[in-house]
């Protein structure tokens, strides 16, 4: 079997953790397997680097954010295979550029257009073990890019559609993916399976078990993946193509995302091309929306149009919409900070009903507010003033049963 494991920054966050890792590599190659290890940076290093540039600058240039950030992967791809090594198998460190990861230009978030892997596969053939720093690549014109977020799992995932890998090893701090944050529900339930397009709509809602797009291209290129934890030896959760078992399940998880803000553009006069001129601006800017509200005035010639950013993008998004505003002779601009987005996913909403219904009355009976609601065909989301969100995520687990 050729096995791709990725490592987060918990489970390389000190030089301890690194040999653990590595001892656990190096059984896996041992066991038979061909192995590639990605790498994320060692706990905080990250945001350690965010904190020196901001020192310098509130927004320093996103291209030298890029080089700056893909330093902290670099690290830990050379102690790893500096720790493979000392335990007697050969092993071999690999930079996004020389793998062959070609991205788009978009920097801080870039997207992966395709993987070479020429000299990874080189190295399985000559028996070594490829460590890949994560989270990074290179633009056609060798611009360093960093792939957002979460990126190194979308490297893992990437190499291993590229190389046809058997299996997907995503190794966390936690021991899969459960039916929500057991640090706010003591009982929820580890999954022992979930489907991509389940997997999907919790990624993208807030769920941080695995980054969006890594899912995204998991599913296109159908890689079976894997979710454990690499502090301990016990089954993970498999996510793979939905089948007929998740269907006769109503709802497999309670998401919530506390790293949203909301914009809305006050009393702009309602005539055609107003949103689209809005958020193809945001849009060009490389921000992306997640839900979108419009209400219209009694009289029907204004509007207030309301959207959610991330909280990183909320400074470009608000120039950029009273930019706007002050063009089309809108009211102003509100930003309301304190807001949560909860969600309820499952495949079993596809051919079930009153699902919606049965989370509105769910949150009223507690007293909680709905600002926002967006809706898709296997899950329900509302945006909640952000000092209820544990309340609600325990509430809604406990009301569609998801508990151990």
């Amino acid at each position: 079997m050729l096995i791709v494991q990725k490592y987060g920054g918990t489970s390389v966050g000190s030089i301890e953790r690194i040999k653990a890792v590595a001892e656990r590599v190096v059984n896996t190659k041992k066991a038979g397997h061909d192995v590639v290890v990605v790498v994320s940076a060692m706990a905080g290093e990250t945001d350690k680097l965010i904190s020196l540039a901001k020192e310098i600058s509130d927004m320093p240039p996103e291209r030298e954010m890029d080089l700056l950030l893909s330093s902290g992967e670099r690290i830990s791809a050379a102690l790893m295979a500096i720790a493979i090594n000392k335990l007697g198998q050969k092993a071999k460190s690999f930079t996004g550029r020389q793998v062959g990861i070609i991205t788009d230009t978009s920097h801080t978030k870039a997207r992966i257009e395709r993987i070479s892997a020429e000299s990874v596969r080189e190295a399985l053939q000559e028996g070594i073990i490829p460590v890949i720093a994560g989270f990074q690549g290179i633009t056609e014109t060798s611009e360093v890019t960093t792939l957002g977020r979460g990126g190194s799992d979308l490297t893992a995932v990437a190499v291993a559609a590229a190389l046809n890998a058997d299996l997907c090893e995503i190794y966390t701090d936690v021991e899969g993916v459960f039916t929500t944050d057991p640090g706010i529900v003591p009982n929820a339930r580890k999954l022992e399976k979930i489907s991509y397009e389940e997997m999907l709509e919790l990624a993208s809602l807030g769920a941080k078990v695995l980054q969006t797009r890594s899912v995204e291209f998991a599913m296109k290129y159908d890689v079976p993946l894997v979710v454990r934890s690499s502090f301990s030896d016990k089954p993970g959760t498999l996510v793979v193509k939905e089948d007929r078992d998740m269907e006769r399940v109503l709802v497999s998880g309670v998401a919530y995302d506390k790293n949203q803000v909301k914009i809305t553009i006050m009393s702009v006069p309602d005539r055609p091309g107003i949103a689209a001129r809005l958020f193809k601006e945001v849009a060009d800017a490389n921000i992306v929306v997640d839900m979108i509200v419009q209400n219209i005035s009694i009289d029907g010639k204004f509007a207030d149009i309301s959207f959610t950013v991330p909280k990183a993008d909320k400074d470009k998004a608000v120039e950029i919409t009273e930019k706007v505003s002050e063009a089309l002779g809108a009211k102003g601009v509100s930003v309301d900070e304190n807001i949560a987005k909860v969600s309820i996913v499952g495949v079993g909403m596809k051919t079930h009903s009153g699902v919606a219904a049965k989370m509105f009355e769910t949150l009223a009976k507690e007293g909680i507010n709905i600002m926002m609601i967006s809706t898709s065909e296997i899950k329900v989301s509302c945006v909640i003033d952000s000092k209820y969100t544990e309340l609600a995520v325990r509430v809604l687990h406990d009301a569609f049963e998801l508990g151990s």
